[in-house]
């Protein structure tokens, strides 16, 4: 990958951006991914990143070879499941992992096993009495209830959340397109945050550039943060939260929805949100476009970017 060389000025720039925060610190580590895995590129990346128990690395591609995996250490093992999954989540059930999955170009959910094999999809319920057709169902990501109920964030489309009960039967729609608390302009990400005791869902409302707490019945509970930059999704793990903003910058937040830590801050606006913005105006420790994000277990921050390339970064938590 070609990348500019940082001057001393940018270098010190880098330092400062990489290593903000309230009470986390973190340091980017360059090229821990392999740059070409399996000798081809990453390739478009419009979805997300998440992580088995072994600590594998699971990013989405929208190109044919689909799931492209990384051990801990960044190396390619293979490559899994369909193309074109935006939003995801890696769930246990009854110690057997799967993964759950958006596929907002193909209207669908769908969950399968580590190796990609499909077990089932969820298309448009027709009984939710707010589509047309199938083309109106566009998901973008996906979270499952401690009971099995199934929350989908229809981002592109309706801009309701979908729920669904373990059977997969629809159960309600809730929210609705709007700029008012209590609806979404772009419900694009989605997770369970249980750090609090009773679980809530975590909606990252994008375009009204905040993210906000819904209980389990679909009742807007209250906006945690505001004022982002078009907050794409979210990962909990421990006491933290990441959440990718998709103009050049990594919030996290704590479990009282305090801002910790942001790392990656791009300055300039055109870079921002730039699927397109060429390798060579690539800067280390700079993120254009964050989609995705997740935590480590030792947390670490692994961001994946909204790229024509596939971009990806590793932030080492600093302890």
């Amino acid at each position: 990958m070609n990348r500019i060389v940082p001057s001393l000025l940018g270098i010190v720039a880098l330092v400062l951006t990489a290593t903000f925060a309230a009470e986390l610190k973190y340091s980017f580590t360059p090229d821990f991914f392999e740059e070409n895995p399996d000798n081809k590129p990453l390739g478009p990346c419009h979805g997300g990143v998440v992580m088995d128990k072994a600590g594998n690395v699971y990013v989405t591609t929208d190109t044919p070879r689909g799931i492209v995996v990384f051990s801990p250490s960044g190396k390619f093992l293979r490559a899994v499941g369909p193309t074109r999954i935006h939003g995801l989540e890696v769930r246990e059930e009854q110690g057997v992992e799967y993964i759950y999955g958006a596929r907002p170009s193909d209207h669908e959910v769908v969950k399968l096993k580590l190796d990609g094999e499909q077990l089932w999809a969820i298309h448009f319920p027709p009984e939710a009495g707010i589509y047309k057709d199938e083309k109106g169902f566009n998901p973008c990501a996906v979270t499952v209830a401690p009971d099995g109920s199934i929350f989908v964030a229809d981002g592109y489309g309706s801009n309701y959340v979908l729920k669904f009960d373990q059977d997969r039967k629809f159960v309600k729609a809730f929210g609705g397109p709007g700029e008012a608390e209590g609806k979404f302009k772009t419900c694009h990400g989605i997770g369970l945050d249980t750090r609090r005791g009773k679980p809530l869902l975590l909606v990252c409302n994008r375009n009204n550039n905040r993210v906000e707490y819904w209980d389990l019945d679909g009742d807007f509970v209250k906006v945690i943060q505001k004022d982002l930059r078009m907050p794409a999704a979210v990962h909990i793990r421990g006491d933290y939260a990441v959440i990718p903003e998709l103009q050049g910058r990594v919030t996290v937040l704590d479990k009282d929805g305090n801002i910790v830590a942001q790392v990656g801050d791009n300055p300039n606006e055109k870079q921002r949100a730039n699927f397109g913005l060429p390798q060579d105006q690539w800067k280390d420790g700079i993120c254009n476009s964050p989609h995705g994000a997740s935590i480590d277990k030792d947390g670490n921050l692994i961001v994946t970017e909204w790229s024509q390339f596939g971009h990806l970064h590793r932030f080492t938590r600093v302890k």
